[in-house]
């Protein structure tokens, strides 16, 4: 069964730093864009950051220049790195991966089950 399980969430005062990541499992052969959306109360889930597997990136202009997104394909991984951490930010932070089956060679999109980012003022 393939899934993308998150981990790196919390609590965090304004300004304050945090690192998301994200590693894909199960019967995969290759990874495709990976990237991290969000979504706060009340809104529709958006963009945060993307990187593709030739490593060019993308950000949402809110987080430009305060968050980095990387991978280990190695690994599996996708990882964010927020910094500057501002109120606004709150929000529950999903990962999204584009996997290639191993059995089928399909690619599909996967969501992880969404990590809980709270930045206090």
């Amino acid at each position: 069964q393939v899934q993308l399980v998150e981990s790196g969430g919390g609590l965090v005062q304004a300004g304050g730093s945090l690192r998301l990541s994200c590693t894909a499992s199960g019967s995969i052969s290759n990874t495709g864009t990976m990237g991290w959306y969000r979504q706060a109360p009340g809104k529709q889930r958006e963009l945060v950051a993307t990187i593709t597997s030739g490593t060019s990136t993308e950000y949402a202009d809110s987080v430009k220049g305060r968050f980095t997104v990387s991978r280990d394909n190695t690994k599996k991984m996708v990882s964010l790195e927020m910094n500057n951490l501002k109120p606004e930010d709150t929000a529950v932070y999903y990962c999204n991966a584009n996997l290639q089956s191993l059995y089928s060679g399909h690619w599909s999109n996967y969501w992880g089950q969404g990590t809980q980012v709270t930045v206090s003022s």
